[in-house]
């Protein structure tokens, strides 16, 4: 509990430095301030140099921007929007965490979760969207493994789900 407490308290303090940097390095990507978890996870830990970020969706001013199954209510190019959305919430929370994104060494891995219908089996190119979010942020150094699975659901009903690891210098 007073993990947490502790942690709510530090992002607190990272997002009012945040707010007034705004933007972070190779295409200057524009990040929103990060949304505390609404469940009781932490929304990153860090393990020795290495920073996992908790799953995000694609929220936008407090509400998932794309809802639903990839393959019938979604489609393929608004799931790689979602993507790229989820991505940039991973890079705000990572932002968060470490205060300069000129901390971070590499984006080790990233993991992608689809909300798809059954019959849907492009996953890769709807996470495609997210890892070029991720290598257009930081540059060679965003280049990392990866995972792209499709799910039955995701949470808040969200189309995609993004997760990653990365290393700091």
């Amino acid at each position: 509990m007073n993990t947490v407490i502790r942690a709510n308290k530090l992002m607190g303090m990272l997002v009012l430095i945040i707010l007034s940097v705004g933007y972070v390095n190779a295409q200057e990507v524009t990040l929103a301030p990060s949304a505390p978890p609404g469940i009781n996870i932490l929304p990153y830990v860090i393990s020795g140099n290495l920073i996992f970020i908790s799953g995000q969706v694609p929220l936008e001013n407090g509400k998932v921007k794309y809802t639903g199954k990839v393959g019938s209510k979604v489609s393929e190019a608004q799931a790689i929007e979602a993507a790229k959305l989820a991505a940039e919430n991973v890079l705000t929370q990572l932002k968060t965490a470490v205060g300069d994104l000129n901390k971070v060494k590499r984006c080790v891995k990233l993991s992608g979760y689809v909300n798809a219908e059954p019959n849907f089996t492009r996953h890769s190119y709807v996470i495609n969207g997210a890892s070029d979010t991720i290598i257009n942020a930081l540059g060679e150094n965003g280049r990392h493994a990866r995972i792209a699975i499709g799910a039955a659901s995701l949470p808040m009903d969200a189309a995609v789900e993004v997760e990653a690891i990365f290393e700091l210098k």
